[in-house]
């Protein structure tokens, strides 16, 4: 990847904010962090000596520092509020998800960008190694046009924008039918520690249908504990009508017609740190990947002892450096973000109310 070294802020200092920290010091020659501005003196303090960053509670000194583009990794229902501050000061912003949790907040963000504003939404799933890969793979035709998916990946907005990928959707309508279901599952892993004494949690399973107007359908089913827990797969299967992907395998039929059968190759190494967080002790970083003898994935910033999400994110960074520089126009545009977020409002709208929802005509579909 070409080097643009940008400048940035985070607004805000917890989970989500620290990989914007971590991937910073990974690609120095990227991405400089000028500054984490957060709620409290006391926090800011508490983060300026676990992490040895710049940390201030000023947004006036942040403004002066004239970043190249804001990070925004606020709580969920602060997100889309201070994302459209910032962006009234002027600055590119790249908020994290969801971009926002209602209709009028979309709007408004729509609103905001139709007046000029540079509005990015953090969505990295489609941009993980794998996912990449396998999306290269389907936009070949391959097993002919994506019609049907089995999507276990992620939950709602992050579930959404996988199925409109591998799908190959855009603002099409649609309908969904949500449900949630509740069942005992050994914890193993939070966020921030591992869980060995066989605690058992009542933990969400959410499943929905979704059905598009172009005859297109796709199952979402996602567990509450299957980010991190080792006992909960993740799996994906998309069917077209010369064959499917079953996870990293497809079957498709050759020129003449006769069956065959590929998987994608995947290389990658350990990387170990002396973080004390178990999910960040040690992780896999994808060095390549090829299909049928052909590397269709590189690693687009070396080998930078990166996760795929970390990738991932490094890319989304990227993105909104060149799209507030005027070099580019956005790979996920803010429309798209609202859409997967629009989807995921009406799922969690079906499964509180017991019955199907049909799309509606918004704003950004135009």
């Amino acid at each position: 990847m070409e080097k643009l070294k940008s400048r940035f802020i985070i607004i805000g200092s917890g989970w989500r904010a620290m990989y914007y920290a971590r991937i910073a010091a990974a690609l120095p020659e990227y991405f400089e962090l000028c500054a984490i501005l957060c709620r409290s003196q006391e926090k800011a303090d508490a983060v300026r000596a676990a992490q040895g960053i710049y940390t201030t509670v000023s947004i006036e000194e942040c403004r002066r520092m004239k970043p190249d583009f804001v990070v925004v990794a606020v709580s969920k229902a602060s997100i889309a509020e201070v994302t459209l501050e910032w962006a009234s000061y002027g600055f590119p912003v790249l908020c994290e998800t969801p971009a926002a949790l209602d209709e009028e907040n979309m709007c408004r963000l729509w609103e905001a960008h139709l007046k000029g504003a540079v509005l990015l939404s953090a969505e990295q799933y489609t941009r993980y190694p794998l996912y990449q890969a396998m999306l290269k793979i389907l936009d070949s035709n391959l097993i002919g046009v994506p019609d049907s998916a089995v999507v276990s990946l992620a939950h709602g907005y992050h579930g959404a924008s996988l199925i409109r990928a591998f799908l190959r959707e855009g603002m099409t309508a649609f309908r969904v039918s949500g449900r949630e279901f509740i069942f005992p599952t050994t914890e193993t892993l939070s966020r921030y520690e591992r869980f060995t004494d066989g605690r058992v949690g009542m933990k969400k399973r959410m499943t929905a249908m979704i059905e598009f107007q172009d005859g297109k359908v796709s199952l979402l089913d996602f567990d509450s504990e299957q980010y991190r827990s080792p006992i909960r797969h993740n799996y994906v299967n998309i069917r077209g009508c010369r064959g499917e992907m079953k996870d990293e395998t497809f079957y498709y039929l050759d020129v003449e017609n006769l069956p065959r059968e590929a998987s994608l190759e995947v290389e990658s190494r350990r990387v170990r740190t002396a973080s004390e967080n178990p999910n960040l002790r040690e992780f896999t970083e994808v060095t390549g990947i090829s299909f049928r003898g052909e590397e269709i994935y590189t690693p687009p910033f070396g080998l930078c002892g990166l996760s795929q999400d970390e990738t991932a994110i490094a890319l989304v960074m990227a993105d909104a450096a060149e799209c507030g520089a005027g070099l580019k126009e956005a790979d996920y545009p803010l429309r798209e973000a609202l859409q997967d977020c629009y989807m995921a409002i009406l799922l969690e709208e079906s499964i509180q109310t017991g019955r199907p929802v049909e799309s509606q005509v918004m704003p950004w579909q135009s």
